[in-house]
């Protein structure tokens, strides 16, 4: 699986959302935050391990999974290629608003 096929799967975009907000949790924590079954998000957090975008911890019985900085770094650089465009747009929204608020 491409490391960013997580945005293709509501649930795997939840869990890095939660990491993102949160820095580390235990898969305990993490299960309580959905309504399917505990082995159901097992699954969900070992795809995002498996695709490079968890970091997983073994602390005694527990599972601390964080996010791997990495894939995001990769996503950074493929997007900046595209910024320019978005500078652009907002630049030109700008003006847009401008105008209007003079009228």
């Amino acid at each position: 699986m491409n490391a960013f096929a997580f945005f293709s799967d509501p649930t795997r975009l939840e869990i890095v959302e939660l990491l993102a907000d949160s820095g580390e949790l235990p898969a305990g924590k993490i299960a309580k935050r959905f309504t399917m079954t505990r082995a159901g998000v097992s699954r969900h957090l070992r795809t995002l391990e498996d695709a490079g975008v968890l970091l997983v911890r073994l602390e005694a019985q527990r599972r601390l999974y964080r996010l791997n900085p990495e894939p995001f770094r990769e996503l950074d650089a493929w997007l900046h290629k595209y910024r320019r465009f978005w500078g652009r747009s907002f630049r030109a929204l700008e003006r847009h608003v401008t105008e209007r608020k003079r009228r």
